[in-house]
């Protein structure tokens, strides 16, 4: 899902994922609306990685897999941590996957960059393992280099699931199945890359502008 900011995107998602009520029209999920399912199933069926989401001052490991240290599946945390790119981070640390975040509630905490911390979340949002998975803008605090790991790592990350990506940066729109490319809140175009750029509309227009700087 792309598009400029303010097209709507966020916005979209979040009604799929029932956090907003629509004030008009209905969401279905699988041939039912949304409402008719159990508001705790309907969400356990989610793993989501919103711009808004936290960090809480425990391990990283309970971070991840938002649980106690003794319920942790190691090699699934294993796993998402390297998906992520954030092995070399956590291997570099004396506690690795034990160690506290946040200096100022522990005295050996550490504190995360803001790419790290994007890292983070996308570990705890694939370590759920939900089978719809929705990512909004997970790239924006990566530097260049981390941003083509992720985007080389997307396909095995997303395997065996529904994938969501939202981003206004349409460089990240080569790898996926299907762009819907937002524009005045509504969906304006929609196919692959390729068929996009064929058509040479707004899309096609946004994707040669934002292009340029990168050649």
């Amino acid at each position: 899902v792309v598009g400029l900011n303010g097209a709507g995107k966020t916005t979209l998602i979040k009604l799929i994922c029932g956090l907003y009520t629509p004030s008009s029209g209905k969401i279905f999920a699988g041939g039912h609306e949304i409402d008719e399912y159990n508001r705790e199933a309907y969400y356990s069926m989610i793993s989501a990685l919103f711009q808004t989401s936290h960090i809480l001052p425990i391990s990283i490991a309970e971070n991840i897999a938002v649980c106690e240290k003794e319920g942790i599946d190691q090699a699934k945390l294993d796993a998402v941590i390297r998906l992520s790119g954030l092995t070399e981070k956590i291997q570099a640390l004396p506690e690795k996957t034990d160690t506290p975040i946040n200096k100022s509630v522990h005295a050996n905490g550490i504190e995360l960059s803001g790419g790290e911390a994007q890292k983070l979340l996308f570990a705890r949002a694939l370590y759920k393992d939900a089978p719809l998975l929705v990512l909004d803008e997970p790239t924006s605090a990566l530097d260049p280099i981390a941003e083509s790991r992720m985007y080389a790592n997307y396909n095995e990350a997303a395997a065996n699931r529904t994938s969501i990506f939202i981003s206004h940066r349409l460089a990240s729109t080569r790898f996926c199945d299907r762009i819907l490319f937002l524009d005045g809140k509504t969906i304006a175009e929609e196919g692959t890359h390729e068929e996009l750029m064929a058509a040479g509309g707004k899309y096609a227009d946004l994707y040669k502008t934002q292009s340029q700087y990168y050649q």
